[in-house]
């Protein structure tokens, strides 16, 4: 499958029809988002394997977990705030509660919702997803890390939710890099701190590691493509070599990655931290690198923050030296 310079929705409908080629179980339901998600090449190639439920979410997933319980593997599309927040109690309920299979694709996540605005802008999804018991969160960040995971999010026996981006990306892996769900994948080695990121902060993580490097500032870069299950012992470890920790996401800071990072060093090995992220506020209409300007969400803000950590873990040091 050609990955390089194609929008990821191409990679993903792809992966989708190519999937369901092997897989006659595969089902897509979409909520009038066929165009915008590109899964009218499904609906194309298995017009008796597509549905579109219209303008009603909700309605979205109750179908689908009855088809995860005739046996099929349903996957769901819409955006990000209509995947999550709108139909929360259905996903807790008829997915998460019941056990079922259902794959949740939700486009578009926190910023890149760009000009559709702070209604489209959901800060708070994988917070929501998180706090649901055998909840998958998965978020890649090009189209290999995608393609890599893929068959492994079809065969896994839970629910799955998938952030995806739709158009643009930052090619950060070489073809064939292998990657599996729950295990962290390691950039960079380093020693000064450790920076734990994920999505579309990946790509600005390895600019901040170089801009680091020429300041002397040794970092370790790992990312974080499945917010849950939690690769804690991976997060252990970098943590307690590197003494320091920097979160990277585009999301709320508050019940994300940096969260779910934080709260697993408080148990096992608490050390200097900050998070970047969106800091507790609604999006608001933009393009991507003002609204990554805008969110604090750029290499710089990373590097602050790394530097503010080292300084922290030295001062530490020094107390206790």
């Amino acid at each position: 499958m050609e990955l390089k310079n194609r929008q990821l929705r191409e990679i993903y409908a792809d992966l989708l029809v190519d999937a369901a080629a092997r897989n006659d179980a595969i089902v897509s339901v979409d909520a009038d988002l066929r165009k915008a998600a590109k899964t009218n090449a499904f609906a194309d190639k298995y017009p008796e394997r597509a549905i579109n439920v219209g303008v009603a979410e909700a309605n979205m997933i109750g179908v689908a977990a009855g088809l995860a319980n005739m046996g099929k593997v349903p996957f769901t599309h819409t955006f990000t705030p209509f995947a999550t927040r709108r139909v929360f109690d259905q996903v807790t309920l008829s997915v998460a509660y019941a056990g079922l299979h259902v794959k949740m694709v939700g486009s578009d996540p926190g910023i890149m919702a760009q000009l559709n605005g702070a209604t489209h802008m959901s800060f708070e999804d994988v917070g929501l997803m998180r706090t649901l018991p055998d909840m998958v969160i998965f978020e890649p960040v090009d189209g290999v890390q995608l393609a890599a995971c893929f068959d492994e999010i079809v065969a896994h026996p839970g629910p799955v939710y998938i952030r995806l981006l739709r158009q643009e990306f930052e090619a950060v892996f070489e073809e064939g890099t292998s990657f599996s769900l729950g295990k962290a994948h390691i950039l960079e080695e380093g020693d000064d701190v450790v920076i734990f990121a994920t999505g579309i902060l990946v790509a600005e993580a390895l600019k901040a590691v170089s801009i680091l490097k020429e300041e002397g500032i040794s970092a370790t870069l790992v990312n974080i493509h499945t917010v849950k299950p939690l690769d804690t012992e991976t997060i252990v470890r970098t943590a307690k070599r590197c003494g320091g920790v920097v979160t990277a996401e585009n999301h709320n800071v508050i019940n994300g990655l940096g969260s779910a990072v934080a709260e697993t060093l408080c148990e096992h090995h608490p050390v200097p931290m900050k998070r970047v992220g969106v800091m507790d506020r609604f999006g608001e209409v933009g393009k991507k690198d003002y609204l990554m300007e805008t969110f604090g969400l750029k290499a710089d803000n990373i590097v602050t923050a790394a530097r503010d950590v080292i300084r922290r873990k030295e001062e530490t040091g020094r107390k206790h030296g």
